[in-house]
């Protein structure tokens, strides 16, 4: 348990005008957290909303001292509000979920069983989903397929924000863009264990979904770029230097084409042989870019990480008999000397607070 804080569970819920179902959602979270042994925190982010969603809130935190609210100054998206959800949070067990009911907070306890069986990650896995077909289900398969030959993680549903953390865990992943709907694969490349459990999925009771079939085209760039980053954010020339050598050996091999039958069969170059040494041209030319953009990111890659001190590993535990090594310490983010740590600029910005318990920016309340 934390020791600070004494904060065993925190759930965090992003909301986007979500009133009709806010004040049933937190009554039946405190129902099943209090069921759960070991203090807990609800850590509600809305962001943006435009309907009654902020009144409601300020109601809910102003009875409630387990309740924390992070105002974002405008609509950020999914992943911004849970990124901040995350900084914010203090218990060892972070769990996140939608604010429109179609996650049960009943299924809470499922989630906290898994984990405690020694994984690091338990994600939701909306086996009988209630949505519609062609805008939501056929796509989502297709994504999470994908995702999951990608990435050689094995779930059977990534999107879903349904899911239990360890804190060291997802206060170590920086999240940008549309990421959310990769955490596990992200986890996964810094070794987490990862477990699955079904979960309902009941129709969406009030308002409206803000997710349609356009998102598909979001989510097929999120799938590249998360793959990138996990095999290849520490040695981008293995991934550019690949394309570069194919394209610079085509080149190559036709110029070399082009100068036999110029010696052998004594053809003209450009009336002869024009295309073929304008594709030579061509695909060494973009060979040899491609060479330079992957020496570049090479650069870039180690400023990245060595600007931010950031490792390029992570470690679950360290056992030793030095004395020196007690100064180091295993975290989210691997092994690091001392108590300080780099920070990345949020993609989020957090209202000012009104009130002495409303989050930062630190998350501090």
């Amino acid at each position: 348990m934390n020791a600070q804080h004494g904060i065993r569970f925190s759930i965090v819920v992003p909301l986007y005008n979500e009133a009709a179902s806010l004040t049933s959602l937190y009554v039946r979270l405190t129902q099943v957290m209090s069921t759960l042994e070991g203090r807990y925190e609800i850590i509600f982010v809305n962001d943006g909303s435009r309907d009654e969603t902020p009144r409601l809130l300020d109601e809910i935190y102003g009875s409630d001292s387990r309740v924390k609210v992070i105002t974002l100054r405008r609509n950020f998206g999914q992943t911004a509000a849970l990124k901040a959800g995350f900084d914010a949070a203090w218990g060892d067990v972070v769990i996140s979920m939608d604010g429109d009911l179609q996650h049960e907070p009943e299924q809470i306890p499922a989630f906290v069983s898994k984990l405690e069986e020694g994984y690091d990650v338990v994600s939701g896995w909306r086996a009988d989903r209630q949505d519609n077909w062609f805008s939501r289900r056929l796509p989502s398969k297709i994504a999470n397929w994908t995702m999951a030959k990608l990435a050689r993680v094995p779930l059977h549903d990534f999107g879903t924000t349904f899911k239990a953390y360890r804190r060291e865990i997802i206060q170590g992943i920086q999240l940008y863009g549309d990421l959310h709907r990769f955490i596990p694969a992200l986890a996964a490349g810094s070794g987490a264990r990862i477990a699955e459990i079904p979960i309902s999925n009941p129709p969406r009771a009030n308002g409206k979904s803000n997710y349609g079939i356009s998102r598909a085209f979001r989510v097929l760039l999120d799938l590249l770029s998360t793959k990138f980053l996990l095999d290849y954010s520490t040695r981008p020339l293995h991934f550019l230097g690949f394309f570069a050598l194919l394209l610079t050996g085509t080149g190559t091999l036709m110029g070399s084409v082009v100068i036999l039958k110029k010696l052998i069969f004594h053809q003209s170059v450009m009336l002869q042989n024009g295309p073929l040494l304008f594709g030579a041209t061509l695909f060494t030319l973009a060979g040899l870019q491609l060479l330079g953009l992957g020496l570049v990111s090479e650069i870039l890659s180690r400023t990245y990480y060595e600007s931010q001190k950031k490792p390029i590993y992570t470690t679950r535990q360290i056992q030793s008999h030095v004395r020196e090594l007690t100064r180091l310490t295993t975290g989210a983010g691997g092994l690091r000397i001392g108590n300080r740590r780099s920070m990345p600029r949020p993609e989020y910005v957090v209202e000012t607070p009104r009130t002495k318990g409303v989050a930062s920016l630190d998350g501090a309340a």
